[in-house]
């Protein structure tokens, strides 16, 4: 118990003596001799609203020896700084740019091609044949056997179009150019073939164009109704019955279509409509000696 002397003094005259005093430490004489530091005001309590209520503990006064608490500042947000817009990825050559290139050119035009989303992670299968032929024939989509074998109309198919050809006395590798309108394969989700669509025939296009103005064929054949409805600018799904049987034209060449040979192999009573339109094609062709 702290007792001033004026205390002591009283306690004598009431005969309570000697006094036991506590003792002390040396930094809390020091600090009863010298007093408060006057020259820095003492820091106000700021009492939060509810901290005398029943069951909470107000915090210990500071202990003048321990001086200022050191407050932890956090550092200032960097400025915020928008992001980078994305590189607008490029989407292949110009329209007019393929319209004027030569084979290698055009090859290499659809490898780095990005025009539609079936582009990515494909094996592109190119045309094949004599680069001056006299006919053209396109297909519709790569399919799998295309894409293993590296060529259009590869496997069975393709070997009932070489027996189709050979009956009106033509060849691939002397006679004709093929080529598939869609020339990276469309996957379906199961990972199978499936049809292209509407953007996918429209993206490939313009290399279709360009493989027929080089080639210089003089008769454009097509198997099947996406090959016929994509290059004739019809709606992919619309039957192949309304097209064939009758001469078209793709630019100043004449165009006849046909049956895909996959079909044929699946329903040989049609071959005889196919046989009509070879015969056609093959007219068309004579026609311009």
């Amino acid at each position: 118990m702290n007792v001033s002397k004026r205390d002591e003094v009283f306690l004598a005259e009431m005969g309570i003596a000697p006094l036991w005093r506590l003792r002390r430490q040396p930094e809390e004489t020091r600090l009863e001799e010298t007093g408060p530091d006057e020259t820095e005001p003492a820091a106000a309590v700021i009492e939060a609203p509810g901290m005398h209520a029943p069951g909470v503990i107000a915090p210990p006064p500071r202990d003048p020896a321990w001086g200022e608490i050191p407050r932890t500042t956090a550092p200032a947000p960097a400025p915020w700084t928008p992001p980078a817009p994305a590189p607008v990825e490029e989407q292949g050559d110009s329209l007019e740019a393929i319209a004027a290139m030569d084979w290698e050119e055009l090859r290499s035009a659809i490898v780095r091609c990005k025009r539609c989303g079936d582009c990515g992670g494909r094996k592109p299968v190119y045309g094949s044949g004599p680069q001056a032929a006299r006919w053209f024939v396109a297909s519709g989509a790569s399919s799998v056997a295309d894409e293993a074998a590296g060529t259009p109309l590869a496997g069975e198919a393709g070997q009932l179009f070489d027996n189709m050809l050979a009956a009106v006395g033509l060849t691939r590798e002397r006679d004709v150019y093929v080529t598939n309108l869609v020339k990276c394969r469309p996957v379906s989700a199961n990972g199978g073939d499936r049809a292209p669509t509407s953007e996918e025939a429209a993206a490939c296009r313009p290399f279709v164009e360009r493989e027929l103005a080089l080639s210089g064929a003089g008769v454009v054949l097509t198997l099947g109704q996406i090959a016929a409805n994509g290059l004739l600018g019809k709606a992919l799904q619309e039957p192949l019955a309304g097209t064939r049987g009758a001469a078209h034209a793709l630019g100043a060449v004449p165009l006849v279509a046909t049956l895909h040979p996959g079909e044929l192999l699946r329903r040989g009573g049609d071959k005889a409509l196919a046989w009509a339109d070879l015969c056609r094609a093959r007219a068309l062709d004579a026609g311009r000696d």
